[in-house]
């Protein structure tokens, strides 16, 4: 199949969510193992992970360039994630109440084909999430032409504390940070 210019993991997942169907975000058999359970919409709670998907659009013409995705919340162990996989507007307040409560939001900033910088800072701040992860931004061998994370880095830095964080952490609801805080994996 077609290459991004990145590795694939080495992980097998129990869960999986399919934001949508485009060759960068469904490779559902690299990660897929005996069992798996593939979520593509829906609300449902699977081993006391509680799932909800919202509809958006992955470009400003609601959907008419690149198609629908789907937004996944989802809660573990007390804490509420946040996923707007290839989210290519700004969501409306009725959106954004829809969505509801969110500890941490992973969301793209690297525009193209997703929202950028100054964008995702609107969202986040419709959302109003403790931590922000930024993701679908260019790194070292990566093919795709989309901008860095920097721009995100900057704009929210003004209002927030930037922290790089390992590329795996463990966290507890206790451990969220009073105040918004952007959180940078390292990659």
């Amino acid at each position: 199949g077609s290459s991004i210019g990145i590795k694939p993991p080495n992980v097998k997942a129990d869960i999986v969510l399919v934001t949508h169907d485009h060759y960068d975000h469904n490779k559902v058999k690299v990660v897929e193992k005996e069992g798996t359970r593939v979520i593509r919409g829906g609300n449902e709670t699977i081993g006391g992970i509680e799932v909800e998907s919202f509809k958006a659009y992955h470009d400003k013409e609601k959907g008419a360039k690149r198609g629908e995705i789907t937004m996944f919340k989802f809660t573990v162990d007390g804490i509420t994630f946040c996923h707007v996989g290839d989210l290519g507007h700004v969501i409306d307040d009725e959106t954004a109440e829809k969505i509801g409560h969110v500890d941490i939001l992973f969301i793209p900033v690297g525009g193209t084909f997703t929202i950028d910088a100054d964008e995702a800072i609107e969202v986040c701040k419709k959302i109003n999430p403790k931590v922000v992860v930024p993701m679908h931004y260019k790194i070292g061998g990566l093919s795709l032409p989309i901008g860095r994370v920097e721009p995100f880095l900057e704009n929210a830095g003004k209002n927030c504390e930037i922290r790089h964080v390992a590329n795996e952490i463990e966290i507890e609801k206790d451990d969220l940070p009073e105040e918004t805080e952007v959180w940078v994996f390292t990659l």
